[in-house]
């Protein structure tokens, strides 16, 4: 079998190494996909909108061999749910996280609204891809996000990594991205995400995930008649605090297809 994953924003594959390792372990090929713009170039006229991440990530898929399980996180999750629930892809199941944000009702973050914002957004981003503060960062600044993520990494080589990803290409594709995502996710998937998918899916929640709101996930697990499956006691980057825990609860969700 094969395990395509693929992440979310401001991130790279770097974030499933362990996880990946974990299966490679166990026997089950694992392949962590960088979304273009990510780590990787930007193709010349992508405009790196969610409708041309889930093309890219449709055209991917049909390059392996046979059928694929698929994970998403964060952003990652949206377009592999919109992958799979209109596209015809070699997919046997699908995974994700962060349920909620592809709720009718979801609204966008602290963050995002600033992202969403002409010029506020590329002034915040400016300040992400430069040099980290000197000082501490409030909760919501470009220096507290980078910092949160680079010392979520298990390693100084996946941080070295991660941090020189962060680029302004990878600005401009993170702004792109969210604005063509108005009012949410939903808005233009509605149709898709709500009704059951073609295939088995899974929606996980990281129990100290605190951007993830659990009833609106477990709503939209139902429409998509998806089962749920807990990560108790992790957060966002679940994948690299406890990739052991995530590698068993994928095993117990593949062995029941």
């Amino acid at each position: 079998m094969t395990a395509v994953f693929l992440h979310g924003v401001p991130e790279t594959s770097v974030i499933w190494n362990g996880v990946c390792a974990q299966l490679a372990d166990e026997g089950v090929k694992a392949v962590a996909l960088d979304l273009p713009g990510f780590g990787t170039t930007r193709p010349s006229g992508f405009g790196a909108t969610k409708d041309d991440y889930a093309t890219w990530l449709a055209e991917t898929l049909r390059d392996f061999e046979g059928p694929v399980d698929v994970v998403g996180h964060d952003w990652g999750a949206g377009i592999v749910l919109r992958t799979v629930t209109a596209f015809d892809v070699p997919v046997r199941s699908w995974a994700v996280d962060c349920g909620s944000v592809c709720h009718p009702d979801y609204v966008w973050h602290e963050m995002a609204q600033v992202w969403l914002t002409p010029d506020r957004g590329e002034e915040w981003m400016a300040s992400f891809v430069a040099d980290e503060p000197a000082g501490p960062a409030a909760p919501g600044e470009p220096g507290w996000l980078k910092s949160a993520l680079l010392a979520a990494c298990p390693s100084e080589a996946d941080a070295d990594e991660l941090r020189a990803s962060m680029d302004d290409r990878m600005g401009g594709c993170i702004l792109d991205l969210y604005r063509s995502a108005t009012p949410n996710i939903f808005a233009d998937w509605a149709v898709e995400l709500s009704r059951p998918a073609p295939t088995p899916g899974l929606v996980l929640r990281a129990t100290d995930d605190d951007s993830d709101d659990p009833i609106a996930s477990a709503e939209v697990a139902a429409r998509l008649g998806a089962r749920t499956a807990e990560l108790e006691g992790l957060g966002h980057w679940w994948m690299m605090q406890d990739p052991a825990a995530v590698a068993a609860a994928l095993r117990s969700f593949w062995a029941l297809l």
